[in-house]
């Protein structure tokens, strides 16, 4: 009919009541719309932002690298839990794990799983510390050993022990009943801040070790940017080669952790790529003075400029340099620009248990001004136990440990830490060129970048690496294999530099014997590796051919597990 409606009644009635209700309250309805508007063109900024800072940091082809390695870490993470699969794996951990708790719980030792009924004797006590002392192990004391004890001289262990005992029962946290402790840290703390050339405005505090010195650094600068900035999704930007601490304090902290490569032959941190990864979440940036892979000084100075010029703190880990660093130069050794005294430096994390020599338990965070130091507090006023603070993780710390730290710089002091830069540097620049001049040395290892410190890393041309390092271990070494690449280290402490003849000339043997199994191998039509490998080939060999390193994981959790095994 004309003027009639052909749209059904019900469907008619349904819009005019939404038409009416438009009307009725067109404010209700431009809310609920422009609510929604906002919440999409939010999410969609969001999104476009995160992109935009992933292709400018990264390039188009990083971009697409990293989205295909996630993919595949993803992938075969599934695979490894389909069911055939997951049984397997889970038999060859299970395996792996029985083998490590043999090697490091043997078990004819006696065990002591409850307290005793009547308290030892003194004489007991004092022989079975000395059976403890005296188990197999690797001989640190002859300086078969990276790393790990740094000077361990008779005189000096017994000027720490005799601090130990004035102080055993010292604890900072009671600055009026331990005095003498509250005084011997913050001597220590001005005396590290002065070899690092710190300003008047620095500040400090000491730590328990570089993880911690590093976390508490990473803290102040999250809290720094949180309370100045508004950050709420902070990125911290690191060199691939920058120690795991680092790693640490983002998963602790929740800081997105943006890695940059340091590719050969410099193996120093690409500042190029640096500079892209900048963003405005960005809350810190990370070099090293060296780091502990590879033993490579980082380009401070290049990053203390961008620092500079985005206006974001950087963060020197100067734990494994510790004391040798500030006295290169005084040495007569080359060096580069690390400290204070570049003006985008606002941080340094410093181990005092290194090359300070002092007992293990001891480092130091630095900071170019008090401000920044105190993000790292915690403080609490309302408390129905007291107004607490303490100024990092801890509550209660040994006192014995920091009298121990300030008798070990004190007696040391400066000539003896000088004369040590050069025996341990000195002795590292000597492995080094007996690796580069040695006919067999320079045939197959190759020195890693230009190390100017304490480490020299290197890699295998044709060998396996890590069949190299098994074989050191078997001479009685004990050297810290890599990967990406796989590489093995020295790090020179007090003790190698009496025998760092001995290690090349072990070094050699090694090389001539993995040769000729090579050969034998070869001539027996069996390829060029055998199929029995040692400890750090199976591991690390593993390791390196796992998109997804969950296996990896299960095997380190392993072990931790064993370290707890009564």
């Amino acid at each position: 009919m004309p003027g009639s409606s052909r749209m059904p009644i019900s469907l008619r009635d349904g819009l005019n009541s939404v038409k009416k209700s438009r009307h009725g309250n067109p404010i209700q309805f431009l809310n609920v719309e422009l609510l929604k508007n906002i919440i999409f063109f939010y999410f969609l900024l969001r999104w476009t932002r995160r992109s935009f800072w992933k292709l400018k940091g990264r390039g188009l082809v990083g971009t697409l690298v990293e989205l295909y390695t996630d993919a595949r870490r993803i992938a075969y993470g599934w695979f490894l839990q389909a069911p055939g699969v997951r049984t397997k794996v889970k038999a060859q951990v299970d395996e792996a794990r029985a083998n490590l708790q043999k090697k490091l719980v043997p078990a004819n030792q006696t065990r002591y799983l409850s307290l005793p009924k009547q308290g030892w004797s003194d004489d007991d006590l004092r022989a079975e510390l000395e059976r403890l002392a005296n188990l197999d192990h690797t001989r640190w004391e002859d300086g078969f050993v990276s790393g790990a004890v740094y000077h361990g001289e008779d005189a000096l262990l017994q000027l720490q022990t005799e601090a130990y005992g004035k102080f055993t029962v010292a604890n900072p946290i009671h600055p009026d009943v331990f005095p003498a402790v509250r005084k011997m840290e913050a001597e220590v703390v001005a005396m590290v801040l002065s070899l690092f050339n710190a300003p008047a405005s620095a500040a400090g505090v000491s730590t328990s070790g570089g993880t911690e010195s590093i976390l508490m650094a990473c803290l102040s600068a999250r809290q720094k940017a949180y309370v100045e900035r508004g950050v709420t999704e902070p990125e911290m930007i690191l060199p691939e080669t920058a120690h795991t601490a680092f790693r640490k304090a983002c998963e602790y902290f929740k800081i997105k952790m943006q890695l940059v490569p340091c590719p050969a032959p410099s193996y120093q941190v690409d500042t190029r790529r640096v500079a892209r990864l900048v963003n405005a979440n960005t809350i810190l940036l990370v070099g090293s003075a060296p780091n502990f892979p590879h033993g490579i000084m980082d380009d401070i100075a290049a990053l203390s400029k961008i620092a500079l010029r985005r206006k974001i703190p950087l963060h020197v880990d100067c734990c494994l340099g510790s004391f040798l660093v500030p006295f290169l130069d005084k040495a007569g050794f080359e060096t580069q620009p690390f400290d204070f005294r570049l003006r985008g430096v606002t941080s340094i994390s410093c181990d005092t248990h290194k090359y300070g020599f002092a007992p293990k338990g001891n480092s130091t965070t630095l900071y170019r001004t008090a401000e920044l130091r105190a993000y790292q507090y915690f403080v609490i006023p309302d408390w129905s136990g007291g107004v607490y603070a303490s100024p990092g993780f801890a509550g209660s710390r040994p006192g014995a440990l920091i009298a121990g730290c300030w008798t070990s710089m004190m007696s040391v002091g400066e000539e003896g830490y000088l004369d040590a830069c050069v025996q341990i540097v000195g002795t590292t620049k000597k492995i080094a060129e007996r690796i580069r001049d040695s006919p067999v040395l320079a045939a197959e290892l190759e020195v890693m970048g230009r190390p100017l410190v304490s480490v020299v890393a290197f890699t295998a041309r044709n060998l396996n690496i890590y069949d190299i390092a098994d074989a050191m271990t078997q001479r009685g070494w004990h050297l810290n294999s890599l990967q990406e690449p796989p590489a093995m280290h020295v790090a020179v402490t007090m003790p190698i530099t009496k025998v760092w003849e001995k290690l090349t000339d072990d070094l050699e043997a090694v090389i001539e014997d993995e040769r000729e199994k090579e050969r034998v191998r070869i001539a027996q039509g069996k390829g060029a590796r055998g199929k029995a490998m040692g400890d750090s080939a199976a591991l690390y060999g593993v390791a390196g051919s796992l998109p997804n390193k969950s296996i990896v994981v299960q095997l380190a959790s392993g072990f931790l597990d064993t370290l707890y095994k009564a």
